[in-house]
């Protein structure tokens, strides 16, 4: 257990804007994990280890980033890089650990698209697909287990996966109507729709810190209605320029256009992380614009999983398939065609994340108390177990009939499943290494056929 070192008794140096910017390109190539493993990797080097912020400072920004739609270990980098060294500091934190999972995932899409139907790709992807399902249905059970407190709310589970099994609802309506529960229940039943963050105050101690519990907010960090409102201004310029210029290129209705749009959308309904917001990513980019298959969609999950960076950069791998299948430049620049695909769909989802923090930082550093959920986000988050339970069962399906239940039962499939989710649940193994095993066995067994 972390104690307070009796030789740690001063601040450490002020910490340099080119050292931070090495340390969160550093964190961009190492960050795999998914968001408890990036967050954890961040409290053990920053708070520990390097002492930039303290326990209580770090959870108070966590606890801000957990209530946001979006990536929460991205958003949390960005509101530290912003509080040390203002906005420039909050963007290069954010963008550096997004970039150097764009350029990976790029390079392993044009991989996968190029030379995918090789027969050792083949058998690498057979033993990773079922271990992405097994993944899944971790994620629903961590998830349920912090989020359903109650039977309300296990009702409200139930009924968000209803909704999206059988009657194919529309993820962000499933969100606003869990929100309106929330909101309603909060006053009929408020015992049932509790607020709590994710994560309490800690009694570790690692010694003084460069921004301490007492150390006042510095000057960018108060807030000010004229910055509020520049950001804004900025932030919607930005979007909306890069827009008008989609639009005018390649008409509404463009494919790159339409990317922008829909990402934009997907980064606004993103509650309760990636997980939850990849049946919206799956309703869009499969059903409704055909710009990846179901089967694409389990193997671009799997990437995202093998890959440093938030899992929601899967997105990249939704828009550079999409940008290739689509032929935007002609069939002879299909890399070219996927990588603007790739950086659309990124620029999009990540673009309101920095808003929030931009804006909402100041207030969080004007409470200095815990950012609670509130009981809107308590029945979305209800309703996300419910949805990731969804995307379980669709993955399950084209892992174990890809050929539909007529077809032959994939059972060395549901026996990598199987073994992949005991080993995440009773072992408590990583998930990187946890692919990496289904993936050795796969191409073993699609060897031996």
């Amino acid at each position: 257990m972390p104690t307070t070192s009796p030789e740690v008794t001063e601040k450490p140096q002020p910490v340099s804007f080119i050292e931070a910017l090495i340390y969160w390109l550093k964190l961009g190539f190492i960050s795999f994990g998914g968001p408890a493993g990036q967050i954890s990797m961040m409290h053990q080097e920053l708070v520990e280890k390097r002492r930039w912020l303290s326990e209580h400072r770090f959870l108070h920004a966590l606890n801000y980033t957990m209530v946001l739609p979006g990536p929460e270990a991205q958003q949390l980098a960005t509101y530290i890089g912003w509080l040390m060294h203002g906005v420039w500091g909050g963007i290069a934190a954010g963008v550096l650990f997004v970039l150097p999972s764009l350029f990976i995932l790029i390079g392993l899409t044009w991989i996968y698209l190029a030379f995918g139907d090789v027969p050792a790709v083949e058998g690498v992807l057979y033993g990773i697909k079922p271990a992405v399902t097994a993944i899944v249905v971790f994620a629903a059970c961590r998830i349920g287990s912090r989020a359903l407190k109650n039977n309300v709310l296990r009702a409200m589970a139930v009924l968000a996966f209803i909704a999206i099994f059988a009657f194919d609802v529309p993820f962000p309506y499933i969100v606003l109507m869990a929100g309106i529960i929330g909101y309603v229940g909060s006053h009929l039943a408020p015992d049932k729709f509790k607020a709590g963050g994710h994560h309490g105050e800690s009694r570790d101690s690692y010694g003084p810190a460069l921004i301490d519990d007492d150390t006042p907010a510095p000057e960018h960090a108060r807030f000010k209605w004229s910055r509020f409102i520049t950001f804004t201004l900025v932030g919607i310029f930005i979007g909306g320029a890069v827009m008008a210029i989609l639009a005018m290129t390649y008409g509404w209705d463009g494919t790159l256009t339409q990317m922008g749009w829909f990402f934009t959308k997907a980064a606004l309904v993103t509650f309760g992380g990636a997980y939850a917001v990849l049946p919206y990513v799956y309703q869009g980019g499969v059903e409704q614009y055909a710009w990846l298959s179901g089967t694409q969609m389990i193997d671009g999950l799997a990437l995202g999983e093998t890959t440093p960076g938030p899992l929601i950069m899967v997105v990249a791998f939704v828009g550079f398939v999409g940008g290739w299948t689509k032929e935007l430049f002609g069939p002879e620049m299909l890399p070219l065609a996927g990588a603007a695909g790739a950086g659309i769909a990124t620029l999009f989802t990540f673009l309101p994340s920095f808003l929030f923090i931009l804006l909402g930082g100041p207030a969080v550093e004007a409470t200095r108390d815990d950012v609670k959920f509130t009981a809107p986000l308590t029945g979305i988050t209800a309703a996300v177990v419910g949805v990731v339970l969804n995307l379980a069962a669709f993955f399950a399906y084209h892992v174990l009939w890809p050929q539909g239940f007529e077809a032959t039962f994939e059972w060395f499939s549901a026996l990598i499943g199987a073994a992949a989710f005991v080993a995440l649940f009773k072992y408590k193994m990583g998930i990187v290494q946890v692919i990496g095993a289904c993936a050795v066995l796969g191409l073993g067994y699609s060897l031996l056929l």
